[in-house]
């Protein structure tokens, strides 16, 4: 399964935020436990580069990890180098769209108006993210898609237990998942790992029930 159809297919991406090499890991396995697959290491992180290398090394095909806080074509060459398989970011780059596509990953630019997003897959994006998916609600993916039905949206932002099988219901390929599910303010702790396998659960219990 290639990469773009392993996030259709599982739909959630958990943000890393934050977190050391060796926590990331510890992470990354309570997540997996708990039926989640695809992963997001920010660049904003501690030694994120070594972060995304050690984590497809550990898990290897268990787990799909990109990088995200992407915010310039460089960057993304550089998490590329280091085994993340798609590019996540903020805002939309056309230069990082490019660079992406190149190296023959997954591109996902953030993007919040219709107009900012059709810009982004008319340069070849892969999927837009859409971001803060909060402000807009499950009810904007729905609307947007009406007119534009050939888009793949990924919301993140204010996205929880309560609301992601909306999110989907509307037509989202999947969401991003950041505090929600995992907090970088949490100490990594076998109680905070316990934990964290059943939020994934719970996420992936939400999503296969709707």
């Amino acid at each position: 399964m290639n990469t773009l159809n392993w996030i259709e297919d599982k739909k959630l991406i958990a943000i890393l935020r934050g977190y050391n090499t060796a926590d990331s890991i510890a992470i990354a396995k309570a997540l997996h436990a708990g039926g989640i697959t695809t992963l997001e290491v920010t660049l904003n992180s501690p030694s994120p580069f070594q972060t995304i290398e050690k984590i497809s090394s550990e898990l290897g095909d268990e787990v799909i990890v990109g990088a995200g806080t992407v915010l310039d074509a460089e960057s993304a060459r550089l998490a590329i180098s280091a085994g993340a398989q798609f590019i996540l970011s903020p805002t939309f780059d056309r230069e990082t769209i490019k660079l992406t596509k190149r190296y023959g990953k997954v591109s996902i630019p953030g993007a919040f108006t219709p107009t900012e997003i059709l810009n982004a897959f008319e340069e070849g994006a892969d999927i837009i993210k859409v971001f803060p998916a909060s402000t807009l609600g499950p009810s904007f993916v729905k609307d947007l898609r009406g007119p534009l039905p050939q888009l793949k949206l990924l919301p993140t932002g204010g996205v929880t237990v309560e609301n992601v099988a909306s999110f989907i219901k509307n037509g989202a390929l999947g969401v991003g998942l950041g505090s929600s599910l995992v907090s970088s303010v949490e100490k990594v702790t076998d109680e905070f790992l316990n934990e964290l396998t059943k939020r994934a659960s719970a996420f992936v219990q939400a999503v296969n029930q709707q």
